[in-house]
């Protein structure tokens, strides 16, 4: 149940979020291979309105009281599972709900913190215990990788499961050699990824182009911050800001960069990893590294702090055909891992209870 998963489904231009992206690649998969997948939407569509896109249905569920309409979806569609991603402080009466129409629930993690109840919630954070209860009543708990499974509570882990995430949609590989020399930054401009740490390596490399694609956002940020953020971009002449742009052109400018750069602090598994694997570009991660992924199978470099990702940025720039040879390494780990066959054969497995 998430408005943003229509908003994929639907090609609108303005859909963000890594969570409501990754719900959207996991509902069409499961669609395709047989499940009955429906998705109840509050905004996007009016009351009992159905929709289907990819044989997903996407169905109305109005307006009323967010747990009254939970509660009539639920009994209305009769569900065997119910699947929701990210920490939300309603978690606990949802689950509630759910066993008491009979629908098993699943809780699927969306950022690192989202493990730890006394840190995940940016809304009501007071209302954490209302979330944990969910969490210990939850039928199954899908983790992205290794660290996140480390950080639940030993109490929960044996319902839980590594899921990897899905790569989605690619485009044309491009040979390193014929690359422009541009640096990528996409993501929302947001506290937790950091841009302000962009902001000082752009203003550090002034002969580096960066492009970046991502529009101010509120969430877990002070007020002001996003716009803040952007008045900075626009006064650095080797930045070209984009704003906020569709998935596609955003995964374009991804593709076709020498380099994506990440500077969040705290993630879950970034989307923006699998989209620049999957065209073959290096990522050269300030802090994220999922399971040590990057650096295990060198699929970039992971700095540690600003002066190391220019250092990063600037041998990576340097020396096409190792980009080149990170591309190999990140194709393959993208096909063996993240390809749609491969989760959807993990899904099945822990759906069924199955040893992973």
């Amino acid at each position: 149940m998430d408005d943003g998963i229509y908003a994929y489904a639907s090609g609108a231009p303005w859909a963000v979020g890594g969570a409501e992206r990754q719900q959207w690649l996991l509902a069409r998969v499961l669609a395709a291979t047989g499940w009955s997948v429906q998705v109840g939407v509050r905004e996007s569509l009016e009351a009992g309105g159905r929709c289907l896109i990819d044989n997903v249905e996407f169905i109305g569920i109005g307006r009323r009281q967010i747990l009254l309409a939970w509660y009539q979806f639920l009994t209305m569609e009769r569900p065997d599972w119910w699947y929701w991603r990210g920490a939300y402080h309603l978690w606990g009466p949802a689950v509630g709900i759910a066993k008491l129409v009979g629908v098993h629930t699943i809780f699927a993690v969306a950022f690192d913190s989202d493990v730890q109840p006394r840190r995940a919630l940016h809304w009501r954070r007071r209302w954490w215990p209302l979330y944990a209860w969910g969490l210990a009543r939850s039928d199954r708990i899908f983790v992205q990788h290794g660290g996140q499974l480390a950080a639940l509570a030993p109490q929960w882990r044996s319902k839980a499961y590594i899921i990897p995430s899905i790569a989605g949609k690619t485009v044309a590989v491009q040979p390193h050699s014929t690359r422009a020399k541009y640096v990528a930054w996409v993501g929302q401009l947001r506290q937790p990824k950091r841009p302000d740490l962009l902001i000082e390596i752009a203003r550090s490399m002034p002969e580096i182009r960066f492009v970046v694609c991502g529009g101010p956002s509120a969430h877990r940020s002070q007020p002001g911050y996003g716009e803040r953020i952007v008045d900075a971009l626009h006064a650095l002449p080797n930045v070209e800001y984009h704003g906020q742009v569709a998935p596609d052109k955003a995964l374009q400018v991804i593709a076709d960069a020498a380099v994506l750069l990440s500077t969040s602090d705290e993630e879950g598994f970034p989307n923006t990893f699998l989209q620049a694997w999957s065209a073959g570009t290096p990522v050269v991660s300030v802090k994220i590294d999922p399971d040590h992924i990057i650096e295990r199978l060198r699929l970039g470099a992971v700095s540690n702090n600003a002066e190391g990702a220019i250092a990063d940025i600037q041998v990576l720039l340097d020396s096409p055909q190792w980009r080149e040879e990170i591309a190999v390494h990140a194709r393959r780990h993208v096909a063996e891992v993240h390809s749609e066959a491969t989760v959807i054969t993990v899904f099945d497995r822990a759906i069924r209870g199955g040893c992973l």
